[in-house]
């Protein structure tokens, strides 16, 4: 995205404000040169740190993801709620136990917190989703610099769905994110779901076992 944003010139070269009139006044330069010094080390250095750490999503900081997050309407985190009583998680036994691994179900609120980066990659989808129509082949385009060329990309069902389809292991709390927040640019009146082909699945079969992990893959 660095690319789009336009170039800030910070230089404030107090010194040309002397007229050749003065050229010989060694007090009033000498002034107007440590004004250009205090420029460069207050004034220009914060407009540099705030393009840097606020204004570019590209390098933006923590603090500067939340001030996007706020610009974009874009909560930064998600939280999941309890599973109600009726709820038929896995397990083996009155209580569903389950080898203390697996997401199937929540006894208390929990937050899911994101990295750095991965608040980036959601601001980015966000404000794909409000400046696009959705289209596949340009969505596919973003999806390719924002993942990695076939990390991840789009697929018409033909049956007013698309499907994203994505190739390279996610964070769990990234995948809850899209999956919860609705942020997945797609073309009105256009359902979609999700899918990853870089999850292991949890069974009994020779390549299949893998009890250390709680996921079912999603078909």
């Amino acid at each position: 995205m660095t690319g789009n944003i336009q170039e800030f010139v910070l230089d404030s070269e107090t010194t040309q404000a002397i007229l050749w009139q003065y050229d010989g006044a060694e007090r009033l330069q000498t002034l107007i040169k440590k004004k250009a010094e205090w420029y460069d080390a207050n004034w220009k250095g914060f407009w540099e740190d705030w393009y840097r750490d606020v204004f570019n999503l590209d390098t933006a900081n923590d603090f500067g993801l939340s001030v996007w997050a706020i610009i974009l309407d874009l909560p930064l985190y998600t939280s999941q709620q309890p599973s109600p009583p009726d709820y038929h998680n896995f397990g083996f036994g009155n209580y569903g136990f389950n080898f203390d691994n697996g997401n199937f179900a929540v006894d208390v609120p929990v937050i899911n917190s994101l990295t750095v980066e991965n608040k980036r990659l959601l601001l980015k989808l966000r404000y794909f989703q409000l400046t696009t129509r959705g289209a596949i082949p340009e969505t596919n385009a973003f999806l390719a610099r924002l993942f990695g060329p076939g990390a991840a990309y789009l697929a018409d069902n033909l049956d007013m769905t698309i499907t994203y389809v994505f190739t390279q292991p996610i964070a769990a709390s990234l995948m809850y994110a899209l999956q919860n927040m609705d942020i997945l640019p797609s073309p009105a009146g256009v359902g979609y779901n999700i899918i990853t082909l870089s999850s292991p699945s949890f069974g009994f079969a020779p390549y299949g076992l893998n009890f250390d992990n709680g996921n079912f893959p999603e078909v």
